[in-house]
Order: structure tokens, then sequence, then C-alpha cells
């Protein structure tokens, strides 16, 4: 590359000391005379330095652009990570990038000069797996399934997770829900639904065999099948979150199942307790709500929760757990009226009462649920938050917020994750409810939006056509409780010492 040299002519010794007069060079002169030149020169030498630098620059990035192990990408990218997948973090539960099952983008390298890249395609790009996050619902008919569909489209819409339903139903629940479900062709993560369709013949059958089961409660035989859900999923599954149809997130549910990494050992129930509150006549039931719960499947498997007349023969077990509890709680087990049955006295709340009873006598498998997961509109009053002045601070949050000061919440606010809409009157779907259109309704002026928006949010629109996971779904409709499994596998184990 050419370099112009100039020199410096001798300083005008007429010129004042402190203000040199302007230094005379030789480019200075030059340029006079090719200023004195025609114009065609002029436009000539304009048109060669143009050329000369033009060229320089070329061989100047020319050569940088071949330094080996040199390419601009690194030199833009230098201080970040690579792009690429990040293998699943220690905690298998932990929150998940919202693109995991979309294909993820190489990492850009310099390429070796003995070795070109293969082609790649989608089908070989590495895929970051993580374990699904479990939920297992009970729905029997359809506007309990028309209830439920909004839960599990909540999920579906805020999770970060792939996703995997076990659903105890009937036949007008699962028709309803597997006519939603279809819309979904591209979901965000993979998801699995599986339907357990057992008959009420089935589910009295097995209260029966547990010997004085009742429930006087409005969701009857289904309700008390939360107190049998290890029985019903295969072993498998060793951890599920229960939620009762009538409620919807707002938030992502991998926050939720984070919750079981940080039980303590040897816990198996985890739910929301409100210690304040006071009930003689319901033995204070009301202060748990079952309507959420983190189930340790393979713990209460363990324990043998609930009993059963093929548990009974059985030595080589230690007895039933809840047995004992009802007893300490509700007393000996009293004829049913004229039926020929036995029953626990005084359970209220249907299987929340027999929750209730087992927690009080084994505290040690219990540990409160956050409220933030139970922002109830029954007895809570939703700790009377809701939605609209998005700058308030805390302290006059706390302030607002309701049956928050007791040793379960440790006076903190409450945060809302899950909405639960219970105990609203005189319909079967709580979206329905006459109250959302009083316009002096408080919970409707806290709250209706959100309702309004997650009920009209369309299936739809949580497909994610760059998405290449999938949406499964499975029936079972010969469902077998544990008992009758052991049973059965006792039967078989005793068959050959009979010959």
């Amino acid at each position: 590359m050419a370099f112009l040299y100039y020199q410096r002519l001798p300083a005008n010794d007429a010129a004042h000391p402190n203000m040199p007069s302007s230094p005379k060079w030789k480019w200075r002169v030059g340029g006079k005379d090719v200023r004195r030149r025609p114009p065609q020169f002029r436009r000539a030498a304009f048109v060669v330095a143009s050329l000369i630098l033009t060229v320089s620059l070329y061989f100047f990035y020319q050569t940088r652009d071949n330094a080996p192990g040199v390419q601009v990408l690194d030199i833009l990218t230098q201080s970040e990570e690579p792009l690429q997948a990040r293998p699943a973090p220690g905690n298998s539960h932990g929150r998940k990038p919202h693109h995991a099952h979309i294909p993820q983008p190489l990492t850009v390298a310099a390429e070796s000069p003995e070795t070109a890249q293969a082609p790649v395609s989608n089908a070989s790009l590495p895929q970051a797996t993580y374990d699904p996050i479990i939920f297992s619902l009970i729905m029997f008919s359809e506007s309990s399934a028309a209830e439920g569909a909004i839960l599990m489209k909540s999920i579906i819409m805020y999770s970060s997770s792939p996703l995997g339903f076990h659903i105890i139903c009937d036949q007008a629940a699962h028709e309803y829900l597997e006519k939603r479900l279809s819309l979904l062709k591209h979901p965000q993560h993979d998801i699995l639904v599986r339907f357990y369709r057992i008959p009420q013949e089935t589910m009295i059958n097995r209260i029966q065999r547990e010997g004085a089961l009742h429930s006087d409660h409005s969701a009857g035989v289904p309700g008390l099948m939360k107190l049998f859900i290890h029985e019903i999923l295969p072993p498998t599954i060793e951890r599920a979150i229960f939620i009762d149809t009538d409620a919807f997130f707002i938030s992502d549910p991998t926050q939720l199942w984070a919750h079981f990494n940080a039980l303590q050992p040897g816990v198996a129930i985890s739910m929301p307790s409100h210690p304040e509150q006071f009930a003689p006549d319901w033995h204070h039931a009301n202060r748990i709500c079952s309507c959420i719960m983190l189930l340790d499947l393979a713990r209460l498997r363990e324990l043998r929760l609930m009993d059963s007349s093929h548990y009974r023969g059985d030595s080589q077990h230690v007895p039933a757990l809840a047995p004992p509890a009802f007893e300490a709680m509700f007393g000996k087990p009293v004829p049913d009226g004229d039926s020929g049955r036995m029953k626990y006295n005084g359970v209220k709340l249907g299987d929340q009462g027999y929750w209730w009873a087992i927690v009080s006598h084994r505290p040690e498998i219990f540990e409160h649920l956050s409220y933030d997961w139970e922002v109830s509109s029954c007895l809570m009053d939703m700790y009377y938050t809701g939605l609209g002045d998005d700058e308030v601070d805390e302290e006059t949050e706390r302030h607002r917020q309701i049956h928050t000061h007791n040793d379960a919440a440790r006076a903190r606010i409450v945060l809302p994750k899950m909405l639960h809409f219970n105990c609203l009157e005189g319909v079967d779907r709580y979206y329905e409810w006459s109250g959302w259109s009083e316009p002096d309704n408080d919970l409707a002026r806290r709250w209706l939006p959100a309702v309004r928006y997650h009920v009209g949010f369309k299936w739809l629109w949580l497909n994610q056509p760059a998405s290449n996971a999938t949406l499964s779904m499975e029936t079972l409709f010969d469902v077998k409780f544990a008992d009758e499994l052991f049973a059965e596998s006792r039967t078989a184990s005793d068959g050959p010492e009979q010959h």
C-alpha cells in the first residue's frame, strides 16, 4: 500500500512568537499546482486515487478474513455462550426453555480445511429431554370436564416442561376432553393424556373393601377417589399433582412441580393449611384444602395409605395407615342405617375430612403448601387480592390482604399463581355464576377479566407450528385398583404351593 510522506518547511522568523504562522507543507504547494491543471486532469487523478483506495481495502479485508481460526461471528460472540442446546440441569424438574422441542441452531465455527460439514436435517438435531410434570385429575360428567378443560388449557398454555395428564373419568368427560385436545396438533412440548375409565360400580366396590368410608359431599363417590390415586395410577408414576377442576393456572406449573424437591424426607402430602380456621362441627377439616395436593405416590404406596379387605390378611406388610387416623378423629365405625355397612360418624367436606384426619394423626408425612397456589374464592375470599393497581408496593399489598397472618403464611404476602373459584353456588360450571354479571360484585371486580381470558382462550391458539413435539392420548378401560392386583398376585404365588 502506498504511503504519502511530507516534510515541514522552515518557520517564518517574522511571525509573532506566541502565534506562529501556519506551517507550509509540500502537499499544500503541490495542491496549488494541481488546482492549476485543467479539469480533465483533476478528474483523472481522482479516479486513479479511488481505484488505489478500493484495491487496498479489498486486499486488507481479504487478508483478515482468511486468517486461520478467525471469523466475524467469533468477534461478535467472543463474550457470549455458544448458541447450542444446553444440557438438562441437575434438578430434573427445574424450569425448561420454551424452545425445548424446536430444532436448535447449530454452533457456528471455522471449518477445518480437511473436513467439510455434513448436511444437517431437523431429524438429526439433538433434542433436550426432560421429565414431564404429572397431573392426576378427576372428572365425572360433562360439566366437570368443561371446567377441567380450562384447567388443562392453562397448564399447557403456561408450562415450560413436557406434561402428563392422568385423568380418572367417565365417558361424558372423556369425549368432551378428547374433542378439544384433538385441536392441538403442534404442542410446545410433548404431552401424554391417559384416560382411566372407571365405572361407578368399580369405585363403590373399592370403597366397600376399605370398610367404612362414606361421603355426603356433592362430589360423591368420584370425590373419594382422591384417596385412591396412588392405587389407580401405575407404580411407574411416582409423583403427581392433584387439582380440583374449578381452578386454573396463571403461571408456569413447573414452579409448582419444583416444590417436590423441597419437601422434607418422608413427606408424602403437601397442601395449603389454615390453622386459624375454626369449625368444630367439621372436626376443623377446613384447616386444609385438598383442592390442590402434591402427592408422593411412591411414599403413599409404601405406607399403604388406604385399607382393604385384601390387605388385612397380609402379615408381611405394616397395617394400612388410614384406619388408626380415622378412628382417632371420628371414633370407631358405626352402623350406616339399614344398609348393613359401617361408617365413620361426623365426616364432613368429603375426601377433605379424611385427609384432615390423616395429616392430623401423622403430621410427619405432611407439609404446608404456599397460598400462592390456592387463591380461593371460598373461605379465603382470594386473600382479598386481585387484578389492577399494578404499581402497588409490598407494604400496601400486605395491609390489604386477609387470612395471611398465621404461622403457615408467616405474614408473607400472597403472590397468586393459581386461582380457585369454589363455593360459587347455583351453577355446575363456575364461569356461569350469576355474580360475574353483577357490576358491584367484589369478586367479579377483582377477577372477572382473568376468568374471561382463560375461558375464551382458543385451543387452536396453543399450537406452535415450528414445534416437533407431539400430543398422544391413551384410554384404559380395564382399570384395577392396587389392592385387586395385590390379591391376584397372592393367588398366583400361592397356586404352586397347593400342588
